[in-house]
């Protein structure tokens, strides 16, 4: 088959290599229909995560078509079409028990890209495919369903659930990168009094109006009022930015919330000599994907609309060409590009 491989950092090429095969029971093969590059992959190119060895195929979310499985797999058959989850779970170890399966000490979490083969190839093995997959119901378009495998499960999990978004609330969305506007999608759900979104490029400002925001603009004025007056209630730090965590600390009223979301590949300061008296709460995260059954049925009833998200398509022999794309999205106006199998 054919694969995006990781040689090392800024190296990676699109490259025949074996053929996935089941290993334990719990396995799934899927062929993948549809993938998408994310901000982590672009970490990972760049050398930013050292347990990705040479030699790994790259890509933790996609929706595919199960060929084979395991003889302990239960839930699945071949042909059926399902959501593969950024993170596996094994499902007997405590944290899965309690749904954090990001957290799984199984064997589990996210593994996908990272420390085992993942799906920006043709055919990925799926470990703990019954607690690791979604069955993706007819009709769904596919550009939709992939963004349930990683992208809108973060957002939902990790910055407007872990930040306690309130009806009446005030929110800013640091960074309007695809995980930062699909925060402004999903926080809608629960009635804010006003979304403002912050970023550096005027392309990513304008489609965060058009997905809903009230407000955006480039870190000034907004900011400073904030700042100087009562502050945001929660604001959610998705830019991955040194920068945007410290823009954040500005935004914030005191006893409000930061829910960092974005991947961080950098040291990050806290400035606790002028947040000590602020009565803040800092969450961080790793996504569960355990409300993917929930946003898929909000989404198969018209609730949640997330197609203006996807702005690139392409087949998936041109990965390659797919991480340049979003890599420099400022300039090409990628959200996300999503990866067809042709």
């Amino acid at each position: 088959m054919r694969a995006l491989v990781y040689h090392g950092p800024a190296h990676t090429s699109w490259d025949t290599v074996p053929d996935p095969v089941i290993e334990e029971a719990t396995d799934a093969l899927v062929r993948v229909e549809a993938t998408t590059v994310c901000g982590t992959d672009l970490h990972i190119r760049r050398g930013d995560f050292p347990e990705v060895g040479p030699g790994t195929v790259l890509g933790h979310e996609a929706v595919g078509e199960v060929v084979e499985t395991g003889g302990e797999v239960r839930h699945l058959r071949p042909g059926d079409q399902v959501i593969v989850s950024s993170v596996s779970a094994c499902g007997d170890c405590g944290e899965c028990h309690d749904a954090r399966y990001g957290q799984c000490r199984g064997g589990g979490g996210w593994i996908l890209g990272n420390l085992i083969d993942g799906t920006h190839a043709e055919l990925v093995r799926v470990p703990f495919a019954d607690h690791s997959t979604t069955r993706c119901p007819a009709g769904l378009p596919l550009d939709d369903a992939v963004l349930l495998a990683e992208l809108l499960p973060t957002a939902y999990e990790v910055g407007v659930r872990n930040g306690h978004v309130g009806p009446g609330d005030t929110i800013v969305v640091v960074g309007a990168g695809p995980v930062g506007l699909a925060c402004v999608v999903v926080a809608r759900l629960y009635s804010p009094r006003r979304v403002i979104v912050v970023d550096l490029a005027g392309a990513r400002l304008e489609a965060a109006v058009r997905l809903g925001a009230d407000a955006a603009e480039s870190p000034g004025r907004m900011i400073a009022e904030l700042s100087e007056g009562p502050g945001a209630d929660v604001v959610i730090e998705a830019s991955g930015e040194p920068d945007g965590f410290l823009l954040c600390t500005r935004a914030v009223r005191t006893g409000g919330h930061i829910a960092s979301i974005g991947t961080h590949g950098r040291p990050v300061t806290l400035h606790l000599e002028s947040l000590w008296r602020k009565n803040l709460t800092i969450s961080t995260g790793q996504v569960d994907t355990s409300s993917t059954p929930w946003l898929l049925e909000l989404m198969r009833c018209g609730r949640l609309s997330v197609s203006p998200l996807v702005t690139h398509t392409l087949g998936l022999d041109r990965m390659e060409e797919a991480y340049e794309v979003f890599a420099h999205g400022t300039g090409t106006g990628a959200l996300k590009a999503v990866l067809h199998r042709q």
